[in-house]
């Protein structure tokens, strides 16, 4: 059953179930009201006898009629003893069924009360009140009035539930279609992307509610999919094309030295080491796009470390690597809630970058302070048009493209900053180079930090 049909019939049966408690209760109001009135003729009729302070005696006694009576002569009486035996018929209207408590009235165990009897298919109001002298007087009078009303209620109130629960079907199945025409339009639009793998579709959607908000998010979940899968397709593409140049190179080498080539001892040297020069920048690549991938897709490791003997560290660390240049660190005490080994990471790649591009005995200045780190090296610096590029990923300047370096470690350096809900930018200081800022949130927990 589809979601439209169920909503209909929850909704015709919501209907339903409240059209028949009111129908219900109607009904009883009615019943009530009517008998209420012949209850009260009974009532007048018993209470005229006592006014005329009758007294009854073994044998018929007309009793005739006066006051209320008159307006229902169809009230039959007739006298019980205290044994629940018929004594008298005052009006002579014949014998009545004597209920089960009319003795107690008698004998005056019990007070008045109402009942009901059927004689010879006619049903009948019944009052029993007690008289002087160990008498009960039993008064009746027939319902068919009240019974053909009520049978008359009967067919017009199921047809009003009948008619309601039929239009409450019908208006529900009107109100379920418009209510889910926004869920048809979402369940078209992807079973349309699951067929053409068109992540640019998007849903119609527009107002506050819940299927609008619906719509909302799997518009932007589509724009997050489609732009997630545009730079899967770019990481490709530009990896393909990084990979290419260094195979390519390494292939036309070894083919080379597979036939013997160049017999010249000295090329042949030149030639291994530039095989070993590829075979390291495809090592870094590769390992620079493990660490790139592993990053999007493992969870952070938060801790609280201090920064500044982190960096301190990642310093030591990179003038082991860079002899020729000297780092200049100037660092607070500053704490931060971070996965370690990522920071790390991107430190040490601002700190290569750095040096990399530094002339020989050039100064690269770190400082440490407030949860930013801060780099500025000496050398050519980044040109206006390449600024916006910088940190794009596989993107290389055109003076960086004879050097070493995959491309990646300033991209990996965004991802760092990004995931821990900081940034990392570019800026010119005055004079030469570049200046680059990693951004942290300090943290201001006073647990003890770990380097």
């Amino acid at each position: 059953m589809s979601l439209r049909a169920r909503l209909t019939l929850v909704a015709a049966g919501a209907v339903a179930v409240a059209v028949i408690v009111a129908a219900a209760g109607m009904f009883l109001a009615v019943r009530q009201q009517l008998l209420s009135q012949t209850d009260n003729a009974l009532t007048a009729r018993a209470a005229d006898i006592h006014e005329m302070g009758a007294r009854f005696r073994d044998g018929p006694l007309r009793v005739p009629p006066r006051g209320p009576a008159d307006y229902a002569p169809d009230i039959v009486l007739q006298l019980v003893n205290g044994q629940g035996q018929v004594i008298g018929f005052p009006d002579q209207g014949g014998s009545l069924p004597v209920p089960a408590g009319a003795g107690q009235v008698a004998s005056g165990a019990r007070g008045s009360y109402f009942d009901e009897a059927i004689v010879q298919d006619t049903h009948l109001r019944l009052l029993i009140v007690p008289l002087a002298g160990g008498v009960a007087l039993e008064l009746a009078r027939p319902l068919d009035e009240v019974d053909s009303v009520l049978n008359r209620l009967s067919l017009v109130l199921l047809v009003v539930v009948l008619g309601g629960v039929l239009l409450a079907a019908a208006l529900g199945l009107l109100i379920t279609r418009a209510a889910l025409r926004p869920v048809h339009a979402l369940t078209t639009t992807v079973e349309q992307v699951t067929r053409t793998r068109d992540l640019s579709r998007r849903v119609p959607s527009g107002g506050s509610d819940e299927l609008a908000r619906l719509g909302a998010s799997f518009n932007t979940m589509m724009a997050a999919l489609d732009a997630s899968l545009r730079s899967q397709r770019q990481l490709v593409a530009d990896a393909s094309h990084e990979l290419r140049t260094p195979l390519t190179s390494l292939r036309t080498n070894l083919e080379l030295l597979a036939r013997g080539q160049p017999a010249d001892t000295g090329e042949r040297r030149e030639m291994l080491a530039d095989i070993t020069g590829q075979l390291e920048r495809l090592s870094g690549l590769v390992a620079d796009l493990i660490d790139l991938a592993r990053d999007e897709e493992t969870p952070l490791n938060l801790t609280q470390l201090r920064l500044d003997v982190l960096v301190r560290r990642a310093v030591d660390t990179t003038a082991d690597y860079w002899p020729k240049v000297r780092f200049e660190l100037h660092a607070e005490p500053t704490t931060v809630l971070a996965d370690g080994a990522r920071v790390e990471r991107a430190v040490m790649n601002l700190l290569e970058n750095a040096a990399k591009w530094s002339p020989p005995d050039a100064t690269v200045e770190v400082s440490v302070r407030a949860g930013e780190v801060a780099v500025r090296d000496h050398g050519p610096g980044v040109a206006l048009v390449d600024a916006p590029h910088v940190f794009d990923r596989f993107w290389r300047a055109p003076a960086a493209r004879s050097m070493p370096g995959s491309g990646l470690g300033l991209a990996i350096v965004r991802e760092v900053a990004e995931s821990h809900g900081g940034a990392v930018t570019l800026e010119r200081p005055q004079g030469a180079g570049a200046l680059f800022r990693l951004r942290l949130v300090p943290s201001t927990t006073s647990a003890t930090a770990v380097a």
